[in-house]
């Protein structure tokens, strides 16, 4: 079901819309703190995520409006002009810029109307969603031959370059490469992928919001990330290996006295393990062993809780309470940690009791509500007219 329609870009710009894209959220199965490692992740895109229209425009200027912050309205914007302005518009400017420096410049300016669905501080990577949508329209107004994992690669260089995020790969790679039903193991090393069915009619996909966001959060994210370049530095040392994640377990229980501190150490163990479950994860569910994903997932979330320490209160007693319901296959936080999600995979036809379980838990310990989302994996970016 569309969430805008040409009415929405008539009363905004004066004139109809000649073409309509989408690009999904996604939410991370398994594999978190893998991406800068050099390792595997295993997210779906879903059917959230954000819609636009866009028209062509003759004076060589974009305008952006945003249906979800109706009171910014219409920000115009050059190429001409820094990117970074401090509002939401810089991400697709972002992209736009990017594109250009790659050499598909926009012959003319465009006007751009988006809206989403994604609910507000879940981790479910709107502002992926919303570069790699920006890529889709570019491609669809002048027909630029870009491939989507391009359109990806894209969008995570105007996020690093433009908008000064120092994120990986996976994020944009979901949106733009989703496949509807599936998830999608992506060596973001080598940027191999492969595909894994997910039996909707055995199981389903469930996002649980805690509703928080913890103020070191982003600066625990940098210090994990230098940790980790310490373990690899200290490593190679010893044995010259491209990445953590190249490692497996018995090689790294071999080698692991070479990282002289302990959290380091730890953080490293994670890395690898994550990594190694993530790859089994993904083989257990091509042979449709749904209860051992779930164990793997249940792991992961104990790895990411002791070893790396990205956990908080609210994702532990979640995950918790999840295990403790007989029809929850597994349960882990997902994201970056501190706050954010959970991602729970739920015995079909047990969706309903499982949300009202969670939120009357959730409520009693902490007197907040928590948010439930029953997700379907979807279809990566495209036109939708």
């Amino acid at each position: 079901m569309h969430i805008l329609s040409g009415s929405d870009f008539l009363a905004v710009f004066g004139r109809r819309h000649s073409l309509h894209c989408f690009a999904p959220g996604r939410v991370n199965l398994i594999g978190d703190h893998t991406d800068y490692n050099g390792g595997r992740v295993f997210p779906c895109a879903i059917n959230l995520g954000i819609e636009c229209m866009a028209a062509p425009r003759s004076d060589g200027r974009f305008g952006f409006y945003s249906a979800n912050f109706p009171k910014a309205g219409v920000s115009e914007r050059s190429l001409n002009e820094p990117v970074r302005s401090g509002g939401w518009s810089d991400y697709p400017m972002a992209v736009i810029r990017t594109f250009s420096r790659f050499g598909y410049v926009p012959p003319s300016g465009a006007d751009f109307l988006f809206k989403g669905n994604l609910p507000d501080g879940a981790g479910l990577s709107s502002s992926a969603a919303l570069e790699v949508l920006t890529g889709s329209v570019l491609c669809g107004l002048w027909n630029w031959s870009v491939t989507p994992q391009q359109n990806a690669v894209l969008g995570q260089f105007a996020e690093n370059r433009f908008i000064g995020v120092n994120c990986g790969i996976m994020d944009q790679f979901a949106s733009a490469m989703g496949r509807k039903g599936h998830a999608l193991l992506l060596d973001t090393y080598t940027l191999d992928l492969e595909y894994a069915p997910i039996d909707s009619s055995r199981a389903s996909v469930v996002i649980v919001n805690t509703g928080v966001k913890h103020s070191l959060a982003s600066s625990a994210y940098n210090t994990r990330r230098r940790e980790c370049e310490t373990a690899l530095a200290n490593l190679c040392e010893r044995r010259k290996i491209p990445s953590l994640c190249s490692l497996r377990k018995e090689e790294f229980a071999a080698l692991s006295d070479s990282i002289s501190d302990e959290t380091c150490r730890r953080r490293a163990r994670h890395a690898v393990s994550e990594n190694s479950r993530t790859i089994a994860a993904a083989d257990a569910l091509r042979k449709g062993d749904i209860a051992q994903f779930g164990a793997l997932m249940n792991e992961s979330h104990l790895s990411l809780r002791d070893d790396y320490e990205v956990s908080c209160d609210e994702l532990d007693f979640l995950a918790s309470c999840a295990w403790e319901l007989p029809y929850v296959y597994g349960a882990r936080m997902t994201g970056g940690g501190f706050g954010g999600c959970t991602v729970n995979l739920v015995k079909h036809g047990n969706e309903g009791d499982f949300a009202a379980c969670i939120k009357d838990a959730y409520r009693k310990k902490f007197g907040i509500e928590c948010a439930v989302y029953n997700v379907i994996p979807g279809e990566g970016a495209g036109i939708l007219q």
